[in-house]
């Protein structure tokens, strides 16, 4: 009978945010804007990069590859999540189906982060060797960073995915998350899952704890080569290209963090759904707005592109 269950009567079920169907079209409605935010936004930055030749450097280039990422990530969560919080009867999903998405919101999520830790590289060699800058991030190089960003999170997310859906699950489950992350779907194991949760952290020191040390060391020396520049001016315009992107890391590390970084056992389903939320849906929507926002050069091509956009409607008025 466990046989057949694990092949194929295992379905999983995701626990509503709350009772009251007001309160869940409230999340619904909430969750739809942010969704729709986000997306329009990291959809912005990617078309801008593209079409402003201005912006054909590695570091736009690195962005771009961020926003697009941003962009898949969100999506992974997004749709059934709205769909399930919309719908007045349970959402059902298979194993397949629940495996899916695991294994592209790790790999998009390793991947983002990894990525967070090759622009701190690129911004070190921009403030700390101006000079060789250009003949250290050739293209070939900002092209397999970019790469081996993904291929390392593909690699792991396999690893762990695999892993995690060779255990036995008994029966049809409720998952204490709006979607299939880790923690939830191995408590619903039926047995032993010392050796996934070991894996598990490795995989989040990796992902989480080298990259976010390389960026920590980045900073150092950012910011000792920065005091060391004489004019006011010139120290303003050094720290502004770092600006942005150090707020991103921080809201990104630091959610995650409390997550997959503390041991399991202290994992808490109500500090799961309310930081999940933040890294799913709050922090993708801010990052393009935290960009565009701090960046003069990422505001002037917007201005430009939204300037040329209405004199085309004007003259076509006209």
């Amino acid at each position: 009978m466990e046989e057949g269950n694990q092949t194929g009567m295992v379905l999983f079920h995701f626990r509503p945010f709350s009772k009251l169907p007001e309160v869940q079209m409230l999340i619904f409605v909430l969750f739809l804007m942010m969704y729709l935010v986000s997306i329009g936004g990291n959809m912005s930055i990617v078309l801008i990069i593209w079409i402003n030749r201005c912006l054909h450097t590695p570091m736009y280039f690195f962005l771009a590859n961020l926003a697009s990422l941003e962009i898949f990530y969100s999506s992974t969560i997004a749709p059934l999540t709205l769909a399930s919080t919309m719908s007045t009867e349970r959402t059902v999903v298979s194993l397949a189906g629940c495996g899916a998405q695991m294994f592209f919101f790790i790999f998009l999520g390793s991947a983002d982060c990894i990525l967070l830790a090759v622009m701190a590289y690129d911004r070190f060699v921009a403030i700390c060797h101006p000079l060789r800058y250009t003949l250290i991030m050739s293209w070939r190089l900002c092209s397999q960073l970019a790469l081996g960003s993904l291929l390392l999170g593909f690699i792991l997310a396999m690893q762990l995915t695999v892993l995690i859906f060779r255990l036995p699950f008994c029966s049809s489950k409720e998952i204490s998350l709006f979607y299939c992350d880790v923690l939830p779907v191995m408590r619903l194991a039926c047995a032993d899952t010392h050796v996934h949760e070991a894996t598990l952290f490795v995989v989040s020191v990796i992902v989480l704890t080298i990259p976010f040390l390389l960026i920590t060391l980045s900073y150092v020396f950012i910011v000792d080569a920065i005091l060391k520049i004489r004019s006011a001016e010139g120290r303003h315009k050094a720290f502004s290209t770092c600006s942005s992107h150090l707020t991103v890391v921080l809201l990104q590390y630091g959610c995650t963090s409390l997550i997959y970084l503390c041991p399991s056992s202290s994992y808490s389903p109500e500090r799961g759904q309310v930081v999940s939320v933040v890294y799913t849906f709050i922090t993708p929507m801010l990052n393009p707005l935290i960009y565009s926002m701090r960046n003069r050069e990422l505001k002037d091509a917007l201005r430009r592109v939204i300037m040329k956009f209405v004199l085309i409607q004007t003259q076509e008025t006209l």
